[in-house]
């Protein structure tokens, strides 16, 4: 007989969810202390609109980290929440002293792929275990991450 968990999910399948939300959480949070970093350290010519522009970024990624970590509750599992974990889960790594408002348009841009590419395969396998929520969740994210892509990259001139 196969187990559900309290929301009617298979519990396996939910448990893959939750491996790959953690995964997904422990990106956000190193993607969050990145455009943290590059809103503090920021120098140059579009020192105010880029200050502004990354304050956007990293307010919109703590709500999404709470998302997440919230799915994962949902779910029936326990998000991860200590920094050594994020570190050791996340495909993204820390950036440190950047300044130049190019460089870490570039590092943003690189995160959001990894975060596509991640929230693709969660969409993938939320849809197998018909898990609406997680699907809507990782959707709606992609949509939006989507067109921040344009965006940044058309600052770039690319």
């Amino acid at each position: 007989m196969m187990s559900t968990n309290a929301i009617g999910l298979n519990t396996a399948s939910a448990e893959k969810l939750a491996d790959g939300l953690n995964e997904l959480l422990s990106n956000y949070q190193v993607f969050y202390m990145n455009a943290r970093g590059f809103h503090w350290n920021i120098k140059g010519e579009n020192f105010f609109e880029l200050h502004v522009k990354f304050e956007e970024l990293y307010t919109d990624l703590l709500t999404k980290i709470d998302e997440v970590a919230e799915r994962i509750q949902t779910l029936g599992f326990e998000p991860v929440h200590s920094y050594s974990e994020y570190v050791k889960q996340s495909s993204i790594k820390e950036q440190t002293r950047i300044r130049d408002g190019r460089v870490a348009i570039g590092h943003i841009l690189e995160s959001f792929q990894a975060m596509i590419g991640k929230q693709r395969t969660l969409l993938s396998v939320a849809s197998d275990a018909s898990d609406e929520g997680t699907a809507a969740l990782m959707s709606d994210y992609i949509r939006e991450q989507e067109k921040t892509v344009w965006m940044y990259r058309s600052y770039l001139g690319e």
